[in-house]
This record gives structure tokens, C-alpha cells and sequence, in this order.
């Protein structure tokens, strides 16, 4: 593999960075040009023993002239890096992970299962949400024939809460226990709806495991269907696809956890047919974030979808 991409990092010190970092490394075609955090400034990078953190500004960061550039950064930081980088290197790439650019028409949302063409080339890519693109999964191959608006019960381990002390990641807190939050009006809920074309109604959860979610989706049909049509129209969505694998049991969190891909299953229909109830599991930090956006990566540069990935 000849061409080979450098890659800079802002906002490198959580979860989903440190992942996003192991996947770089591993690359074929990547190297990591920077990693800026400002509270690991100095430190070793333990995916990458030679490199450390630096704390850079946006000025500072286009400079270095990366290829592409993932935005790892808490809501609503994003635009500042993109406007500085962008004026002083045109050409540089960005992957955002927040949730700044996923309404935003300028940027292609990066769900490769349900929009592979449009990210092929793309410059400026919104990451979806861990719990919205395993919804989306769960839900589109029967979008068109839904009654009613799904109804999404998640729940995530608490790597989902980030790095910063919170009553989602508290492990006193969340001991044989189970955490309801966001339960109206969640982003998540709005990206659902939106990307989808059809309302959604959200509940989300965080439990004591660490990695990995599960959303267990209520379906109601405008017409019944019988058991094969349901498996046959999940069947087409995603019988080629690398990172989604069917099952005929609901999947569970323990099964996809380091894993790069998503799990559906379930396939349970009412009596009448009117009714199912699909579950996807896949591992927040890789698939619903890290290892996603290095699928989306690929698909932008031209490289094949897989490089550097595990599909499932």
C-alpha cells in the first residue's frame, strides 16, 4: 500500500481517543502526525510509545498539516479547529465525532451501512451517536413500513458517560443498578428521527458493565408480516455488509464488546404479525465511535472499506 495519510487528533484523552488512537497506529495507510490533550500534555502515548501528547491551538494544528483531522472533542468545541485549520490548510479532511455537524447539510453523516456513496471523497464527516447508529441499524431495513413511531429502550455501559466524574460513571452509584436519563428530548432521539425521516422515541440507560450497548426497538407495521418476510428484509440490508452480522437470538452487550461491528437479532413477531421486536448490540467505543470513524475514513480516501478493521 503506497499512499499513506497523516493523521492529527484534537481532543485525544478519552475513551473513544485512546481507541481512535490503537486503530491509527495499526493502520496500514495512516500515520499519526499529532495527539493534542491538554491533560495528558507531555505523556507517552500508549499506542504509540514514540509520540506523546502536545497541546496545541488550531493555529498551532494547521500548521502541522495533516491529511485528515478527527474532532474528539465535547459538544460544541468543534467549529473554532474547523475554521482556523480550514483557512490556513483547504485541502485537510475532517472527521468530527461530537454531535456538532450531524444536523449540518455542509457535512456528510457518516453511517457507512445506510449512506456508503455520499462518503466516498467526502472532506467534512459527522460521526453519528453510539446509540443512533445502533438504532438506525436496528430499525431502517423496515423504516418504510412502520405504523407508528418506534419506541428505542437503550442501555450502555458506562464508558458512555466519558471520562469526567459523573453520577453516569459512578461506580458506587451504578452497583446492582440501573440509571434512566434523557428520557424525552435526547440528542440521540433527534438524530434518530432526523437521519431516519421518521419520529423515534428514545429511552436511554446506563448499567454497571463498561463497554458496549444494547437497544432492544418496538416495530409496529402499517400491514402484519409473517417471520420470513421480516428475516428477508434484514437479509437484504445486510447480508453484504462487513460490520453488521444477524442472529437469530437477541444479541446481548457481553457478545460485542472489543468487537468492530454490529450484532441484530432478535426477530420476535407477534401472533398477528403486526409487531416485532428487534435488539442491535455493538460496542460504543469502536463501532459506535472510533472504529466507525475509521470506516468512514476509508471509504473517504478511496481505501477499502476494511483496511485496518476487523469486520465481524
Amino acid at each position: 500500500m503506497s499512499a499513506r495519510y497523516s493523521i492529527g487528533v484534537i481532543g485525544a484523552r478519552g475513551f473513544v481517543g485512546a481507541e481512535l488512537l490503537s486503530l491509527i497506529v495499526e493502520h496500514p495507510a495512516l500515520e499519526l502526525a499529532y495527539a493534542s490533550s491538554r491533560q495528558h500534555a507531555g505523556e507517552a502515548i500508549n499506542s504509540a510509545p514514540d509520540k506523546v501528547y502536545e497541546t496545541l491551538t488550531p493555529a498551532e494544528a494547521a500548521r502541522r498539516g495533516a491529511d485528515l483531522v478527527f474532532l474528539a472533542l465535547p459538544n460544541g468545541l468543534a467549529a473554532d479547529w474547523v475554521k482556523v485549520i480550514v483557512q490556513a490548510a483547504p485541502k485537510t479532511r475532517f472527521i468530527d465525532m461530537s454531535a456538532d455537524y450531524r444536523f449540518d447539510p455542509d457535512w456528510v453523516y457518516g453511517l457507512p451501512e445506510h449512506g456508503r456513496d455520499v462518503l466516498r471523497g467526502a472532506k467534512y464527516i459527522a460521526n453519528p451517536g453510539c446509540y443512533a447508529s445502533a438504532a438506525q441499524i436496528a430499525i431502517a431495513p423496515v423504516a418504510a413500513l412502520l405504523s407508528a413511531p418506534p419506541a428505542v429502550f437503550g442501555v450502555s455501559g458506562y464508558s458512555g458517560a466519558g471520562t469526567t466524574p459523573s453520577p453516569r460513571n459512578d461506580p458506587e452509584l451504578l452497583k446492582d443498578n440501573l440509571i434512566p436519563y434523557g428520557l424525552s428530548g435526547h440528542i440521540h432521539e433527534r438524530e434518530i428521527s432526523h437521519h431516519l425521516g421518521t419520529p423515534v422515541h428514545f429511552m436511554p440507560h446506563v448499567a454497571a458493565f463498561f463497554r458496549g450497548l444494547s437497544v432492544t426497538v418496538n416495530l409496529c407495521f402499517k400491514t402484519p408480516l409473517d417471520q420470513e418476510t421480516l428475516r428477508n428484509l434484514y437479509d437484504q440490508a445486510y447480508d453484504n455488509e462487513p460490520f453488521v452480522t444477524l442472529v437469530d437470538d437477541a444479541p446481548q452487550p457481553r457478545d460485542i464488546a472489543g468487537v468492530q461491528g454490529a450484532l441484530v437479532g432478535g426477530f420476535a413477531l407477534s401472533a398477528d404479525g403486526g409487531r416485532a421486536v428487534m435488539v442491535c448490540v455493538l460496542d460504543n467505543l469502536l463501532k459506535g465511535a472510533a472504529s466507525q470513524a475509521v470506516q468512514n475514513l476509508n471509504l473517504a480516501v478511496g481505501l477499502e472499506e476494511t483496511t485496518g478493521l476487523a469486520p465481524s
